[in-house]
């Protein structure tokens, strides 16, 4: 007999082995395991009982709480579908994705019910929307039902027969991020995320952690899996609302915090934060940067300011999203700088992946460290497709294998190093540049808090890389200066031809620095005419 994969049997089976240990803390709120799956089974009951299908779905509009991550099980004990949306988008980009995912209803946390009125209007398919948790100072009339804790408690806790379930139904709906191209519709189906969770917890099962931080939101990539692989476990999952570098200390203190992961921005807050010295963060024994290009001078400086582990990470939101850990692995020897460098690269394929470079026509290329082609794959945890885009599916997975759209090499260990984004590839007199070799540079001045190279028109060359800069306090460090550090450790045509110094990089929800962004205002200028120095 086969039992169906679904993530639902993760909760199941933490119910009944750890029913006593601390499953979430939020806030001031702490449940066990056997109290979040009461209330998950509630959940799932309650949405039935206000008329969701199989196959609907119910979206979220919240930041990291114990709700949005029981609606990780109880959106699907009711055989619906979860859609967790971006709390930092725009109001058009937020009804766009109702509207093109059909969601039947939305929970909103009351911090967001402005941002719901300012999109509504727009919004088609929403039946009701109901207040997710959070004092809200007036309750608008167009809430729907009951709050979400009043269902909760009117509701009989209700758990669907597992053997119900069609592990290859979608069960997640996540859009990407939009940083370098219009959101697509990510459809997750119930057995990509098992075994995405499982492959996550083998990945690391020579230091397993019980205690996780979710500094990363349960809005983006499906939370980085540890949703589900933090539960296989009967593991603790700690709650941040929003990231902040002295709450993350101090849960890091208090919960006594074994791992977490961030992006890079989020590691440069923390280690460069006065306040660092003020708390215990012995507990840290991991700490996994993703969702951008680390450079090896993060990494050390993390090791260093934290005494823990750090690594960095691979993925995207159409792949669950793990598929590669910088982790070094046996066999490789490597120490000092040459240890970071390899611990800040993509790494090597975790179980249950493969990955592999191709050129221009489709073709594989050596894995020589040498060679740059499009990093393609081929897994379980890769998505069903996306969502009403057919083409775009069809597009992505030619060949067999699914086109990530990064540009990188494997060497001869099988560790991938991303270059850039595909579409992000500087090309200045026929050659081509990576803006995240640059950045990585740059990023090892003692003096550059962040930056991020994009590329501007030039008559002579086409295009030429440009460095956007956000200086450390009290730093006066110029443009001459930067650019003489980066000729010191680069090839002549990819130095930056220029520099401009900001206070902040755009970001999205989970920090990611926003290029798209960057290269719209920049190509603007230079439409114009404009001086950008």
């Amino acid at each position: 007999m086969n039992i169906p994969l679904t993530p639902v049997r993760f909760l199941r089976r933490a119910v009944e082995q750890y029913p006593d240990c601390t499953a979430l803390v939020c806030g001031k709120e702490r449940f066990t395991y056997r109290q979040f799956g009461e209330r998950v089974g509630r959940l799932g009951a309650a949405l039935g009982k206000l008329g969701i299908q199989p196959g609907d779905r119910v979206a979220f509009l919240s930041t990291n709480c114990h709700r949005l991550l029981e609606a990780y099980y109880g959106v699907l004990e009711a055989g619906a579908v979860l859609l967790p949306l971006n709390i930092r988008l725009s109001p058009g980009e937020i009804a766009h994705m109702l509207n093109n995912s059909g969601a039947k209803l939305l929970f909103i946390e009351a911090d967001f019910l402005p941002l719901a009125e300012s999109f509504r209007e727009q919004v088609q398919s929403v039946e009701s929307y109901l207040l997710l948790g959070g004092p809200a100072d007036a309750t608008p009339s167009w809430l729907t039902g009951k709050p979400y804790e009043e269902l909760l408690a009117g509701a009989t806790p209700n758990w669907r027969d597992v053997m119900e379930f069609d592990e290859n139904s979608l069960a997640e709906l996540f859009y990407t991020s939009g940083t370098s191209a219009d959101p697509k519709g990510v459809m997750l189906t119930h057995r990509t995320l098992y075994l995405h969770a499982l492959y996550v917890a083998l990945a690391g099962a020579g230091k397993p952690f019980r205690v996780y931080l979710h500094t990363i939101p349960l809005f983006h990539a499906n939370g980085w899996g540890q949703a589900h692989a933090l539960t296989i476990r009967g593991g603790k999952h700690v709650m941040i609302h929003r990231f902040d570098p002295v709450e993350v200390f101090r849960l890091i203190e208090a919960e006594q915090v074994q791992s977490l992961n961030m992006v890079p921005t989020m590691a440069t807050a923390l280690v460069n934060s006065p306040e660092r010295s003020r708390y215990d963060v012995s507990s840290l024994e991991r700490i996994t940067l993703g969702g951008e290009a680390a450079s090896p001078t993060l990494v050390q400086t993390v090791e260093e300011a934290l005494g823990c582990l750090c690594h960095s990470g691979y993925g995207l939101t159409e792949t669950s999203p793990l598929l590669s850990t910088g982790e070094v692995k046996e066999g490789i020897s490597c120490e000092g700088t040459e240890r970071t460098t390899r611990q800040a690269m993509a790494g090597c394929a975790i179980p249950g992946v493969e990955l592999s470079i191709f050129d221009e026509e489709d073709n594989p290329l050596p894995h020589d460290g040498k060679s740059m082609g499009e990093v393609v794959t081929r897994s379980d945890v890769v998505m069903e497709g996306y969502w009403q885009q057919p083409e775009e599916t069809a597009r992505a997975f030619r060949g067999g294998w699914f086109h990530t759209g990064d540009m990188g090499v494997i060497d001869e260990h099988n560790y991938v190093q991303i270059l850039d984004r595909k579409k992000e590839i500087i090309i200045s007199g026929g050659e081509n540049i990576s803006s995240q070799e640059i950045e990585k540079v740059l990023a090892a001045h003692p003096d550059v808090y962040e930056v991020a190279v994009i590329p501007v028109p030039d008559q002579k060359w086409g295009e030429v890389p440009k460095a956007l800069v956000v200086r450390k306090p009290d730093s006066n460090t110029t443009q001459a200066e930067l650019i003489e550090f980066a000729r010191s450790r680069l090839a002549r045509y990819k130095v930056p031809k220029s520099v401009d110094f900001l206070r902040s990089l755009p970001k999205g929800g989970t920090g990611k620095i926003l290029k798209k962004e960057l290269r719209k205002k920049y190509r603007r200028e230079s439409d114009v005419g404009g001086n950008s120095l």
